[in-house]
């Protein structure tokens, strides 16, 4: 699936909640299933700054796709980071780059989160987007 069929499919899902404490369950049951990162990962390397909890953000490039784990110590933020690696995860680093965030405010997510949650959501989006500008590097070296 391409970053924006993604994208479209969870403002579809997340247009079915009437209220924000449903969406918020839906994203915590989604962290439950973000891909764990190994604890060998678990560095302040890879240690996402400006967000209030510890979440932490390893990729790799694997095929010309970057792969992507993470975990946080907060269930809200893991399923934040969830949302976010679902979009973004098996993806190329151009289509990474390229990707318009638009979803974000579609689903209402960055308005409804306290505003060191929405500092720490603009801070995981742009070290995602530096990876993949780092991995970009790479694959035109």
């Amino acid at each position: 699936m391409t970053i924006k069929e993604i994208q479209e499919e969870i403002v579809d899902e997340f247009s079915m909640f009437d209220d924000w404490l449903l969406r918020y369950e839906h994203m915590i049951e989604l962290g439950r299933s973000v891909p764990i990162i190994d604890d060998q990962f678990k560095t302040d390397n890879n240690l996402i700054k400006g967000c209030q909890s510890n979440v932490w953000l390893h990729s790799e490039l694997v095929e010309d796709k970057i792969h992507f784990s993470a975990d946080s110590d907060a269930i809200i933020t893991k399923g934040i980071v969830a949302v976010l690696l679902r979009v973004f995860n098996y993806q190329s680093p151009k289509s990474i780059l390229e990707a318009n965030m638009d979803f974000i405010d579609e689903i209402g997510l960055k308005e409804h989160l306290s505003p060191t949650r929405a500092n720490g959501l603009v801070s995981m989006i742009k070290q995602i987007k530096l990876y993949a500008l780092g991995m970009q590097s790479k694959l035109n070296a």
